[in-house]
């Protein structure tokens, strides 16, 4: 019996599978291959090539803007969406380096910073803020014309910045552990909320008053009240450490949180802060976003590659595919509105400083 005389034992959605899967990729059977084993092949074939497809279709690479005399590490984003552009922190280069993303060009560089880690743009203000790691300075700079026009000081090691649109509030994350508030009307220092170490990567609650933060020195995640300024709870994450991304998915009250020790993104329950899943991922992440529209969480690590990571439900996650990178390219954004993600790629002995554009396909 030949394999095309076998396959009307198959029901129709098997059927069709197979010979989409026939007709992709121009598969022939030979004549003397044994009808069974022949199946065997069309099978496997017909429901590896939609995963594969799928996978492969994730993340496109759409552009590449060079930065050619950026050097040094790169750290965080931040987006004008309306104004089309794209901020983001030179770290090693001591500048915040403007990208005109209708163009694909760079036009500006803000200088006189140390060390930026973070930066947030806030449009009702037409303001950036960028928070230094040397010497604990955060700059307000005019969003048009990029003049500078004021500095809070923290101390030491401001890094992450966060936005609250409906209180109106900035937090700047810094020192050896606390949350500093901004008025950004005024650019005043308001108060602070005080931890057990440093944060890395925070995520303010929509629609609540919780905070959730990464505080890697002290293994765990802290959640913070930002009414009353207190730590309501600390989260351990079992047999793992180094958390410094997160990302947050609010509908499904699932908190995401990737670790570099092991590679992983554990899955928490927002609500409970329990362990639902926990799936593999790149080295060295540095940077984490959840694509509500595709279901998906991308992470960026140093070792050299880009996680994509399907959420089938609130419950369960696999790894869709491992993109190749760049060494060193730790840091990205994702940009919801524009379904873009941005990677930083440093200069390396081999490698050109660039921001690689990746855009997200269905």
């Amino acid at each position: 019996m030949q394999p095309d005389c076998a396959m009307r034992f198959f029901p129709l959605t098997v059927r069709s599978r197979l010979n989409q899967c026939r007709a992709t990729i121009k598969l022939t059977v030979p004549p003397n291959m044994d009808s069974l084993r022949a199946l065997s092949v069309l099978l496997m074939l017909a429901w590896a090539w939609p995963a594969s497809a799928q996978a492969a279709e994730a993340l496109r690479l759409a552009g590449t803007v060079p930065l050619p005399n950026v050097e040094g590490r790169i750290d965080h984003f931040s987006v004008d969406v309306k104004g089309g552009r794209l901020f983001m922190s030179a770290l090693g280069n001591n500048t915040v380096e403007v990208i005109d993303l209708r163009t694909g060009t760079r036009t500006h560089a803000i200088s006189g910073l140390n060390e930026p880690q973070g930066v947030l743009y806030v449009p009702e203000l037409n303001k950036i803020f960028v928070a230094n790691g040397q010497g604990g300075v955060c700059k307000v700079f005019d969003g048009t014309s990029l003049k500078l026009l004021d500095s809070i000081d923290f101390g030491d090691d401001a890094d992450n910045v966060r936005y609250d649109p409906a209180a109106k509030l900035v937090y700047v994350g810094y020192g050896t552990g606390a949350l500093g508030i901004i008025n950004p009307a005024t650019d005043k220092r308001m108060s602070d909320i005080r931890l057990e170490g440093h944060p890395e990567s925070f995520q303010l609650e929509p629609g609540g008053t919780r905070i959730f933060v990464n505080v890697p020195s002290a293994h765990h995640v802290a959640i913070v009240d930002r009414v009353t300024l207190q730590v309501l709870a600390r989260w351990i994450l079992p047999r793992a450490r180094d958390n410094f991304p997160m990302a947050l998915d609010p509908a499904d009250h699932r908190l995401f949180v990737a670790t570099r020790t092991p590679a992983r993104v554990f899955v928490l329950s927002s609500d409970s802060g329990k362990v639902i899943a926990d799936v593999e991922t790149t080295g060295d992440a540095d940077d984490m976003f959840y694509d509500s529209a595709r279901k998906r969480i991308y992470v960026s690590g140093g070792e050299g590659f880009l996680s994509v990571i399907s959420q089938d439900d609130a419950d369960h996650y696999r790894v869709l595919t491992r993109i190749p990178s760049a060494s060193g390219a730790r840091t990205s954004f994702f940009v919801s509105e524009f379904g873009r993600l941005y990677l930083a790629v440093p200069r390396r002995k081999l490698q050109s400083a660039a921001i690689r554009i990746y855009q997200a396909e269905p």
